[in-house]
């Protein structure tokens, strides 16, 4: 670990690189001198224009262009973000160091109805048809335990959706991803799984398993939502500074 380090955070559906908040900031206070990259998904934020890839792989390909490479790369990934990170770390083991995984799932490990809470189903299903302001709103208010009525957060949130729509095409290609993604194999890089026990969206359960299975380091936290950078970011960045400096 004597070259420089490279960040590089992933999110989930329908998210850009605004949507990290405080939390890219946390890091660097944390790991100084280190490069942080938070590209988007096609189809996201400012690749808005372009139709996002209806699968895990393609998204990975598409990302892999917008970053450095010549350097490693330690990920930090969120939701979506960390089926994504799997893909990477399978297909393309020497450009990745290490990664975090946040309150992410995949198949076969879990059953549907843990990757994505039942509860969830009235107001996850109908997303795609709301309005882009509706939208926005709804997945705040599912994703958040700390900020679910945030008013200010909110406005941002529907201005960046204005200044970037993300297209019902991209929406459906993100949805179809993730539903679809399956694991293949163990990562050999080193791992850290965290997740929100408090999730309202993907049960803590998913992470669990996949730490279980994989032999990685596990950590819990209590009460945040399955935004977890938003509802507890300083918490989170001390979590991954902790892990990297013990390795």
């Amino acid at each position: 670990m004597n070259r420089p380090a490279h960040f590089v955070l992933l999110r989930g559906l329908w998210r850009e690189a605004r949507h990290w908040g405080e939390f890219p900031g946390h890091v660097q206070q944390r790991f100084p001198g280190t490069l942080i990259s938070t590209p988007d998904i096609p189809g996201n934020g400012l690749r808005n224009h372009e139709t996002s890839p209806a699968s895990i792989a393609g998204m990975t390909s598409a990302l892999r262009q917008q970053v450095d490479l010549n350097q490693p790369i330690r990920l930090i990934a969120l939701s979506m973000g960390g089926m994504i990170a799997i893909d990477w770390m399978g297909r393309y083991p020497a450009e990745i160091e290490a990664a975090v995984l946040i309150n992410t799932s995949a198949r076969p490990l879990s059953p549907f109805y843990h990757r994505l809470r039942w509860r969830s189903y009235p107001y996850v299903l109908p997303m795609i048809l709301h309005s882009a302001a509706q939208r926005e709103a709804d997945i705040l208010r599912l994703t958040s335990n700390r900020h679910p009525h945030d008013g200010k957060l909110l406005q941002n949130w529907q201005q960046w959706q204005r200044q970037n729509p993300v297209s019902p095409v991209s929406a459906r290609n993100q949805l179809l991803a993730a539903m679809q993604f399956s694991i293949t194999a163990k990562p050999q890089q080193p791992l850290l799984v965290i997740t929100s026990r408090a999730d309202r969206l993907v049960d803590y359960r998913c992470s669990r398993k996949l730490a279980q299975t994989w032999n990685a380091d596990y950590v819990e936290h209590e009460s945040a939502g399955h935004d977890l950078p938003l509802d507890e970011p300083e918490w989170l960045a001390q979590r991954i500074k902790q892990w990297f400096d013990k390795r």
